[in-house]
């Protein structure tokens, strides 16, 4: 891999594929759209290519020329901005900038208490969303887990209202079905006080998983077509099982899933022109063929589909932070920091998944802690080195000469702040780590968890706001019986 310099930041960017090679891959993606072609099941996004000329073939098969996808790829918004609670903005995705966040739903967790894996609950979705809200180097939220105490067709309303509840960062929201995506919208609305003012200054995205880059379900279009008609931004990601649901090969599958994406960016732009989209560039991951388990940490996962979408020059939405261990142990953080900083220096942007661990199975808030002392460490080496006069210190070097000492100079105390002290991170002699106690990495993450839930106390919403997030949370659960 060849680095060169970060247009934005001026410190290192790592390319893997050539120029070159991305557009052999963006070619391979036009020629299975033009030629292979995709299924469609929403009768709307067909009405919309039928519009552009295209052909409907065997009932929801299209395919798409490549001048249509060329012109999508025009017309969507060069970056997105996501702003906090209070309008502010947070994260602008253009160029190598980068955010951080969770990754979303994970049937289990790691009880912060105990260390005992067990099914998510809804306050589990409560502790971590307070958690990152203090948490300096997590920029947006994905919901915890799964709260399992709660009615599988509506948790999604109450894990949305949770996150808008007990922070004021962005959130990447995902829901169950089209109609909890309205009611997500609807409650994120509330918060920023209306259609036109969420419409100006997001809070939130929607995440959508496509259930095949070939073969795009209803409910992932008609969530595409929603936001997109909302102007509000999106991911939209068809994930190809390298082996399994696409080509084995990393080029191959790379170009399928970025066909899949593409197909959606086309969808979303003659629905609305201008509709922002989040591009994943095509995710491709390891089928372990000795377990058949998704691996998500694995390195050929790595840097290809951020450089894929980096080539397009639109918004990025990355993977990172995650691990296929089974505990925060030393794998998890191997894992952690090595896709954090190679996520990092391929300038992935909207980099999700961070505490995720058992491929994506089980999320752990201790993990999310270590996580976001890895990113800090990350952020301070990505950062641009000053050459010049100050320094450089030549005076402060003649004058001390091969004599003195520069720890009591007045050059290191102007400087010393500058370096990166870690938080989480062990520092100490032996002696004074025996005499704090002989903790752990974990065993510091969740006592720092846990002092956090006890002092942090995140902006409250107005009453009124709350309420609101109340009614659309129980006209969710009225609508289904037995839901609580």
């Amino acid at each position: 891999m060849t680095p060169t310099a970060n247009p934005l930041k001026g410190g290192l960017q790592f390319r893997k594929l050539s120029d070159e090679k991305l557009d052999r891959i963006h070619a391979a993606s036009l020629q299975i759209l033009e030629s292979t072609g995709v299924r469609l099941y929403e009768k709307q996004a067909l009405a919309l290519l039928q519009s552009k000329g295209v052909t409907v073939e065997d009932g929801n098969r299209v395919r798409i020329p490549a001048h249509l996808v060329e012109w999508a790829l025009s017309t969507a918004p060069r970056r997105t901005v996501l702003y906090d609670r209070q309008g502010r903005e947070a994260m602008n995705m253009e160029g190598h900038n980068m955010f951080y966040g969770t990754g979303s739903d994970c049937p289990n967790v790691i009880d912060l208490r105990t260390g005992q894996r067990r099914p998510g609950v809804l306050q589990d979705v409560v502790d971590a969303t307070v958690v990152c809200d203090a948490l300096p180097n997590i920029d947006f939220l994905m919901s915890f887990c799964i709260a399992n105490d709660l009615s599988p067709q509506t948790y999604d309303r109450h894990q949305m209202s949770a996150m808008l509840m007990h922070s004021v960062k962005p959130i990447l929201f995902v829901t169950l079905d089209f109609a909890g995506c309205v009611d997500a919208v609807r409650m994120a609305e509330a918060v920023a006080g209306g259609a036109e003012a969420l419409q100006s200054k997001p809070l939130c995205a929607c995440y959508i998983n496509v259930s095949s880059a070939l073969r795009h379900n209803e409910e992932a279009l008609q969530k595409l077509l929603f936001m997109a008609e909302k102007g509000l931004p999106t991911t939209y990601t068809p994930v190809v099982l390298r082996g399994a649901t696409g080509p084995i090969t990393p080029a191959g599958a790379i170009a399928l899933a970025n066909a899949g994406e593409l197909a959606g960016l086309v969808i979303s732009q003659i629905k609305r022109e201008g509709a922002p989209v989040i591009l994943t560039g095509g995710v491709n991951d390891m089928l372990e063929m000795r377990t058949t388990i998704d691996c998500y940490a694995d390195p050929t996962n790595r840097v290809m589909l951020v450089e894929m979408a980096h080539r397009y020059g639109l918004p990025i939405f990355g993977l990172t932070g995650c691990s296929d261990s089974k505990l925060p142990d030393e794998q998890a953080a191997a894992e952690a920091a090595l896709s954090i900083l190679l996520e990092s220096l391929a300038g992935a942007q909207m980099a999700h998944d961070v505490g995720y661990l058992d491929s994506g199975m089980i999320n752990s808030i201790e993990q999310i802690v270590i996580c976001d002392e890895i990113i800090a460490y990350t952020k301070h080496f990505m950062k641009e080195v000053e050459v010049n006069e100050e320094t450089l210190a030549l005076d402060v070097i003649n004058q001390i000469g091969p004599d003195g000492d520069f720890i009591s100079s007045k050059h290191t105390r102007r400087h010393f702040r500058e370096d990166w002290y870690p938080q989480l991170f062990e520092r100490r002699n032996y002696d004074g780590w025996r005499k704090a106690g002989e903790k752990t990495m974990r065993q510091r993450a969740q006592e720092k968890a846990l002092k956090i839930l006890e002092e942090h106390k995140p902006e409250p919403l107005p009453q009124d706001i709350q309420d609101t997030l109340n009614e659309v949370v129980a006209q969710a659960d009225a609508s289904w019986p037995g839901s609580n």
